[in-house]
């Protein structure tokens, strides 16, 4: 005989059991990992504990908690949206409706970052790096928890996503080594850096419609949004990236699926030269590296 509500709840394994079978009627992806994240965030557990607690039960408000949840991830809203955290890296991120959420490919980027930042390190003195359109923070803060002599500079036109990204920061313990700036990439920031990092908003509008409901509706345009060739952040950090940096320091970004040449071409223009490249989990060409090329000398000044 199944267990009814009482004082102490419906079993947790019935519960989670019920939403799972509920998001699955409803076709959504990812049914039981959705039950699972959203039952631990109204029972107040973490999700890797909820299997081992099936058989705790649920008290009432919880279920009240879970089937708002429910309703909400039903209407088409992302799981991460609904809780408000996503884990990144090494650490949780709290979402803002003026930020992307973080995703899997971006770690390719702090992983080529940890690379050069870890070469720049061993030589001494403090990196200074930027990472331009910032959103949660994710790659900044991922980078000063991982390099203590580091500092950055977090861009970003919202002054919303500055402020979540900073509460990020401050969480994570290196808000005081990460300094808030607001403005389109490079142009409120000064020289020279070490490396400038950037996940830009890369789709092409045209194809903005076409993406999937959680992320149309629910993932702010701005972050989105790269022009009508997806190329239009790219040209904007490339007008300024070399002059920039400080000497053997690069610029890495992260780019869409197909756009490994005409980003190169775009930064090849800015005189800067393709230094490296880094596939994701799939793959795929994520991450672009470049570094400025040679200046020549203009004979006139030679002695």
């Amino acid at each position: 005989m199944a267990e009814t509500d009482g004082a102490g709840g419906k079993p947790l394994a019935d519960v989670l059991r019920a939403a799972a079978t509920r998001l699955r009627a409803a076709g959504t992806g990812t049914p039981e990992l959705d039950a699972r994240l959203l039952l631990a965030e109204s029972a107040g557990l973490e999700p890797g504990t909820v299997h081992a607690a099936s058989s705790r039960r649920v008290p009432p408000e919880a279920q009240v908690r879970l089937a708002a949840f429910l309703e909400r991830r039903l209407a088409g809203e992302p799981v991460h949206r609904i809780i408000g955290r996503r884990a990144f890296y090494e650490h949780e991120f709290f979402l803002s409706p003026q930020t992307l959420e973080p995703r899997p490919d971006t770690e390719t980027l702090v992983e080529a970052a940890r690379a050069f930042l870890d070469a720049r390190a061993r030589q001494g003195g403090t990196c200074r790096f930027a990472d331009l359109g910032t959103g949660t923070g994710a790659i900044a803060v991922s980078l000063l928890a991982l390099f203590p002599s580091s500092l950055c500079l977090a861009v970003d036109v919202a002054a919303g996503a500055l402020t979540t990204a900073m509460r990020n920061a401050a969480v994570a313990g290196v808000a005081d080594r990460m300094l808030a700036v607001r403005g389109d990439f490079l142009a409120a920031v000064g020289g020279p850096l070490d490396l400038i990092v950037s996940n830009p908003p890369y789709i092409p509008s045209e194809e903005i419609r076409s993406l999937a409901r959680e992320v149309r509706e629910h993932d702010p345009v701005l972050a989105l949004d790269g022009g009508v060739d997806g190329l239009s952040a790219y040209r904007t950090i490339a007008a300024s990236a070399r002059d920039a940096l400080a000497h053997d320091g690069q610029v890495m970004v992260e780019i869409g699926a197909g756009q490994a040449d005409d980003v190169a071409a775009v930064f090849s223009g800015g005189g800067m030269r393709l230094a490296a490249t880094h596939r994701d989990l799939s793959g795929i060409i994520r991450v672009l590296a470049f570094a400025a090329t040679r200046r020549r000398e203009n004979p006139d000044s030679a002695q």
